[in-house]
């Protein structure tokens, strides 16, 4: 491989260090603790044997975590499940928001805000 004026190897790039790359703050991601995320994927699994819900996403920004629900995976998320730890002396770090938009439910406790979701598919009783 040649290499014309100006390009440089892209083996040197991936390995070495550049006095821009050490310069800047590392890049920090919000995640969900693995008690949080278990507790998702709990609700997600009883909706996915209840035939409700088919495929989920998860991303990990700078700064929120998104857990994504979907029907089908060629649809817009059914919910999202969304840790915003900047909303963390406000309304709370968890929300649940609808397909349209609508904030369903927010809190400090992941549990709370997650009956939102619970709620909004049982089934009323006949007498």
């Amino acid at each position: 491989m040649t290499l014309g004026p100006g390009d440089t190897d892209p083996s040197q790039l991936q390995g070495g260090t550049s006095a821009a790359r050490s310069a800047a703050a590392p890049v920090t991601q919000v995640t969900f603790s693995r008690r949080e995320l278990n507790r998702i994927l709990d609700l997600y699994g009883r909706k996915v044997a209840a035939g409700e819900w088919r495929d989920y996403a998860i991303d990990f920004l700078k700064d929120r975590a998104v857990f994504s629900v979907f029907r089908r995976a060629s649809e817009v998320p059914l919910y999202r499940i969304e840790k915003n730890p900047k909303l963390e002396r406000r309304q709370g770090v968890y929300s649940v928001i609808s397909a349209t938009g609508h904030i369903l439910r927010r809190g400090h406790e992941l549990e709370r805000v997650l009956r939102a979701i619970d709620k909004s598919t049982l089934s009323l009783v006949v007498n």
